[in-house]
């Protein structure tokens, strides 16, 4: 492992730029933070996935692996040319996992809402950001590392499915979206 962090204050970024791996130093709103910064949110929030008292064992040790893989992501996306030990078999462990998860759901028939069980929420919580540190990645466009790209793609499935898992395990059903349901009251309709 390369060198260790002594001092976590540098002073380097009190001029608005933030260092990359390779060196290099960009704006702290240069695309390319924007995207590992996203990712490290991610791993942030399943972190607190992983702290919430109801989560089943099985899950946390597979939330784990992931918070590894995310940390390799991150490492990739803020060193410019490096290449993260991520692989291929890597997203098929997470289609594996999804698939069955999926398996002992009832299909859905409506649109769910983020709710259910505190952990199924949080499940909701990664899952949106997942699909902002796609959007992040995804705007490097030439520069967006494919392998990554779709692991984050994967996982936001993934994390959507683990959070209707998470209710089922609980004995809670999906929320529902009930269409016009935050709607106003109409007095003269429903008096």
């Amino acid at each position: 492992m390369g060198h260790r962090l002594s001092k976590i204050y540098t002073r380097t970024g009190d001029a608005g730029t933030t260092g990359l791996g390779d060196g290099s130093r960009v704006p702290k709103d240069d695309p390319r933070v924007e995207a590992f910064g996203t990712v490290d949110e991610l791993n942030s929030v399943i972190g607190m996935l992983r702290a919430a008292p109801g989560l089943p064992g099985d899950v946390d040790a597979r939330l784990a692996r992931i918070q590894n893989h995310l940390f390799e992501v991150g490492s990739e996306l803020c060193t410019p040319g490096h290449r993260a030990p991520l692989e291929e078999a890597d997203i098929a462990w997470l289609e594996q996992w999804l698939d069955e998860m999926n398996a002992q759901l009832p299909w859905l028939k409506e649109f769910i809402l983020p709710g259910g069980t505190p952990e199924a929420a949080l499940a909701h919580l990664a899952r949106t950001v997942c699909r902002r540190a796609e959007r992040r990645v995804a705007a490097l466009h030439d520069a967006a590392p494919a392998l990554p790209l779709r692991y984050l793609n994967r996982l936001s499935d993934l994390l959507f499915v683990l959070a209707r898992h998470l209710n089922q395990r609980a004995g809670q059903p999906d929320v529902l979206w009930e269409r016009g349901a935050g709607e106003p009251a109409d007095p003269e309709r429903d008096g």
